[in-house]
């Protein structure tokens, strides 16, 4: 039952971080600046780190971080093939940038699936390790709503489309957690899966996030928001895990 209770505060806290970008979007940029650092931070201090841990000792180090690379690759690749059809659409077809946005709260969702099945999986370790990892979870699910919102304004969505993405997203969390009380998992495969998305993001936060937050904005106070994101989530893993 702590492993509900914790998924139901997963479930508020990614809803209440999407709520507040929702409604701050006349500040995008400045929102798209700590969402960013907020990508690119839980990529480093969070979803690296447990996926080398997880992953020992059947991985290496140089496996796991090889795992990264081939995330960012990928997602890359399937990022350059959206903006190439969209490139060959018809003048103000938008299709192509709905797309993307779709593959990147996708990738956010999923993300927050595998958070659901961590957190799970560490409750039938121990309650005292599943508390733990929830804490840390929680930490970072406000972000993950405001990311979530974030990727989707910044390809042309509207609030309603906003809205259902980041309903997705907050129930991810609540569907591993219900998932792991009929399923087991090895840890080592569960941290090549974290390895694989930290690729994911470090792509979503340094060549979209960044890059889009300062474009025609002053770069002092984008830049300043971008750093800001990375220390709140630095910190928030820090004293959260």
């Amino acid at each position: 039952m702590t492993a509900l209770f914790f998924a139901g505060a997963a479930f508020a806290a990614t809803m209440l971080g999407g709520a507040v970008a929702l409604r701050l979007r006349d500040r995008l940029h400045l929102i798209l600046g700590f969402s960013a650092g907020a990508v690119v931070a839980v990529a480093f201090f969070d979803l690296l780190p447990h996926a080398i841990e997880l992953s020992a000792p059947h991985y290496s180090t140089s496996t796991v971080t090889a795992v990264v690379a081939l995330g960012f690759l990928l997602y890359l690749l399937l990022d350059r093939l959206l903006l190439l059809g969209h490139a060959h659409a018809e003048p103000g077809h938008d299709h192509g940038e709905h797309v993307r946005g779709s593959l990147r709260a996708g990738s956010i969702s999923l993300h927050s699936l595998l958070d659901g099945l961590g957190m799970g999986f560490a409750f039938q370790v121990s309650p005292a390790v599943g508390v733990v990892v929830g804490l840390a979870i929680l930490a970072h699910d406000f972000s993950d709503g405001i990311n979530t919102v974030n990727v989707i304004v910044r390809h042309g969505g509207d609030a309603r489309t906003a809205w259902r993405w980041l309903l997705l997203d907050a129930i991810a969390p609540v569907v591993g957690v219900l998932a792991t009380f009929l399923l087991t998992a090895e840890p080592d495969s569960l941290g090549i899966l974290m390895a694989l998305f930290c690729g994911f993001f470090l792509y979503i936060g340094a060549a979209d996030l960044i890059p889009e937050s300062h474009h025609a904005h002053p770069t002092f106070w984008t830049t300043f928001t971008t750093l800001l994101g990375a220390l709140v989530l630095f910190l928030a893993v820090h004293f959260g895990g």
